[in-house]
């Protein structure tokens, strides 16, 4: 066996698995924290590496790679390095985490039945990040050697959406304060402020020392050696001075609060200025790229407003200036920055924490204004449907979190159970609402989504991946032995979720009712009111279909079984995942869990009962769109109930595909896809033995026909082990086109 890892100082080399897990003498001495390995089997050949996607970290920064190799049947070469021992043995991909938790998640994001998560576990150290991420959680305090004009398009379209406004208001606080007499040394802040929240790019907010002492000012991107203004002063005095200054700086601001001026200004000046700060920050953070102006508007609140208005400066220095002496409180020098998409908050993507005033928006909505009176049916549907979306981003967080902390048999059982949580408490409050009412729409509607969940996640997840990594990476390749496991559970799968339809087809007959000729001798066509198989209607059904439902319903999930333990214990050796001591220079033996596991719990059952509740909405208000909209119950089932909850998956499909991680792309989908006929059609039969509600696996034939052809299409695509952003693309355009088909078809009678 052959392993080829990296080291942190001479790169890629040959090291046999024993080297691999012992490290040399001079590796210990130097080393300070470890460096997790993971190793998976494969037989392709080919050197990826696999990187944050603008975060390229430092030389001391452990990363994922994949290091794979081919077995050709003559001549023997791999893309970057040779491997002559793979002729006759398989080899090892590394795979490099900056800590266990972080290696646990890799790990799992190869194992079948477990959920493939892209974002961070744990917390990544911020030093070890580019310089780009750097800036994203500055808090606005240092200053920068910049470069080039401050006039963008960014800091110009600050001026026309907050700055004008704000710097109105403070002119107007600032007469305000002016007129009180006492608060005049405020008034004289407030239009120094004007002037610089109007533009303040390039300008600096301090707050100087009174006497000196060590210099704080802090630049971006170099080193500064800490200097005293007295250094030809004895130790002993230059303390007591510093001293000093510490001293007369609390005094000051113990004075500060006993002034008459200070209570005059936070009644008339500081709550009115913390309302239009926080307006200001609340918009910019909702947009995301402009988070930097959220971040200036709250220092506004929490530092620069509760200074004495004596302490405060506001510069604008050259490029060649010394800075002041004293403690930078604010500078900016851009309005805009693209790369916010990848800030988070305790581990969960910004896009997700923007969301979340959906959820409490479409909960009040829904369930506050019953009859209608502030909004109308289509919107609670639309805002309960997108109020899914960042709950089913939570639950997958949780969900990761989870097994990273925990054995596998607990991470498998945690997958299984709460995978699907999405989608299932739609489907069932959607057949419990249906059998309520008599409306077999609601059924159909939930059939639709089924096979939309299919269909998407078989053609349009793995389709988009290809094009969008192919766009980046001219070829990429996977593994299609252990990809060959989810292919054959989903075929396995398909074929029973579909048999019951294909049996009652061959021993049914289709009856129609209400049919009459409009021509007057009878040649012309008949018009049936309703036509449905016999086989729902007679003893046919309950003999011999409905027996085929509950055999099948009871294969499936044992077959999902039989493919965890295939996967996961037997024929492990398909992934071969294990975690070496390795270690690299650098990093602290602290790791910080974004989530702990019992918090991981908790947020896992708050958002499955707020996501019970919205899908509770959905099923609620969408019968007024069946029943008074052109748009085919069919179209919406496959595409807005079917794809939405699934926009999570779709994103980490595209961001593995980007790094060059096709293989877990391809995962993302045959996971769901495997998940949906093994598990959540079997749950919904069992539903419907206990809680009677005529949910039953007869689809229709465009359902049947689609998802077959889909299946067949996606394995003959996957069989060489390598794709391009053509294959992605065909994929794609057959998705559309099945998407069209389904957008014409007319609606099943009375929906």
């Amino acid at each position: 066996m052959s392993e080829i890892e990296q080291e942190p100082e001479l790169g890629f080399r040959r090291r046999s698995t024993q080297d691999a897990l012992t490290p040399s003498p001079s590796q210990s001495l130097r080393s300070e924290a470890p460096l997790y390995s993971l190793s998976l089997w494969d037989r392709h050949c080919g050197l990826h590496l696999q990187t944050d996607m603008m975060d390229t970290p430092s030389s001391l920064t452990p990363k994922l790679f994949a290091v794979t190799c081919s077995t050709p049947t003559h001549n023997h070469s791999c893309e970057g390095i040779t491997c002559p021992h793979c002729l006759m043995t398989t080899t090892k991909t590394t795979l490099l985490a900056e800590n266990e938790v972080e290696a646990q998640k890799l790990a799992n994001n190869y194992k079948f039945g477990f959920k493939k998560w892209k974002s961070h576990v744990t917390q990544r150290p911020l030093e070890d990040r580019s310089a780009i991420v750097k800036e994203l959680y500055s808090d606005l305090n240092v200053i920068k050697q910049y470069s080039g004009s401050l006039f963008t398009f960014g800091n110009l379209l600050y001026v026309l959406l907050f700055g004008w406004w704000v710097a109105m208001l403070y002119l107007v606080i600032a007469i305000l304060m002016f007129v009180t007499v006492v608060g005049i040394p405020h008034g004289k802040l407030c239009c120094s402020l004007a002037g610089y929240y109007f533009w303040p790019f390039g300008k600096v907010i301090q707050k100087p020392y009174l006497y000196p002492r060590k210099s704080s000012v802090r630049f971006y991107g170099e080193d500064i050696p800490e200097a005293t203004a007295v250094e030809t002063t004895n130790l002993l005095g230059v303390t007591e001075r510093i001293g000093d200054a510490s001293l007369h700086t609390t005094s000051t601001e113990v004075k500060y609060w006993h002034r008459l001026s200070t209570y005059v200004w936070f009644l008339l000046g500081y709550l009115p200025l913390v309302l239009v700060h926080g307006l200001a920050s609340f918009i910019a953070w909702i947009l995301v790229i402009t988070i930097p102006v959220a971040k200036l508007n709250g220092r506004a609140i929490a530092v620069v407003l509760l200074i004495p208005p004596e302490q405060l400066q506001i510069r604008q220095p050259k490029r060649t200036e010394v800075p002041l002496d004293g403690e930078v409180v604010l500078c900016c020098y851009h309005a805009m920055n693209f790369y916010y998409y990848k800030y988070t908050v305790v581990g969960i993507n910004v896009f997700a924490v923007n969301l979340l005033p959906l959820v409490i928006v479409a909960l009040v909505l829904g369930y506050g204004d019953t009859e209608n009176r502030y909004a109308s049916s289509h919107v609670k549907f639309a805002l309960s449907v997108i109020a899914i979306v960042p709950l089913s981003h939570y639950i997958g967080m949780a969900i990761a979190s989870i097994s990273a902390q925990s054995n596998f048999a607990v991470g498998a059982v945690v997958n299984a159970t709460f995978g699907s949580i999405t989608e299932l408490t739609f489907y069932i409050t959607a057949l419990i609402k249906g059998s309520h009412k008599g409306n077999k729409c609601y059924e159909e509607v939930v059939k639709s989504a089924l096979t939309g969940t299919l269909l998407g996640c078989v053609l349009f997840i793995p389709g988009i991946s290809m094009v969008i990594g192919g766009c980046k990476h001219q070829e990429q390749r996977f593994n299609s032995r252990s990809a060959g496991v989810s292919s054959a559970l989903l075929f396995i799968s398909v074929g029973g979720v579909f048999a019951p339809t294909l049996f009652s087809k061959a021993y049914g007959s289709l009856i129609c009712q209400g049919c009459t000729n409009s021509t007057q001798n009878g040649s012309g066509p008949f018009e049936c009111s309703d036509c449905h198989f016999s086989g729902l209607q007679n003893a046919l059904f309950h003999s011999h279909v409905q027996p085929l439902i509950y055999t099948v319903s009871l294969l499936l999930p044992a077959s999902y079984v039989i493919g965890l333990v295939f996967a996961l214990k037997t024929h492990n050796h398909i992934y071969d995942i294990h975690i070496s001591d390795r270690h690299v220079s650098g990093h602290s033996h602290n790791v910080v869990i974004h989530w702990s596991r019992w918090r991981a719990v908790v947020l896992l059952i708050v958002a499955t009962v707020f996501m019970s509740a919205c899908a509770e909405l959905v099923s609620e208000h969408i019968n007024p769109l069946l029943s008074n909209s052109a748009i085919s119950s069919y179209f919406l089932g496959v595409t807005v109930l079917a794809m939405v909850p699934e926009l999570p998956e779709i994103v980490n499909g595209i961001q593995f595909a980007l790094q060059n991680n096709i293989s877990l792309s391809l995962e993302v989908g045959s996971s769901i896809a495997v998940q949906v006929c093994m598990l959540q059609i079997p749950i919904l039969v069992l539903f419907s033995v206990i809680y009677p509600v005529g949910f039953n696996l007869l689809f229709s034939d465009l359902h049947l026909w689609a998802s077959i052809f889909s299946v067949i299409l996606m394995n003959y695509i996957f069989m060489d082990g390598k794709c391009d952003y053509f294959q992605g693309t065909a994929l794609v355009v057959v998705y559309l086109i099945i998407i069209s088909m389904y957008f014409f078809a007319p609606s099943q009678s009375g929906c």
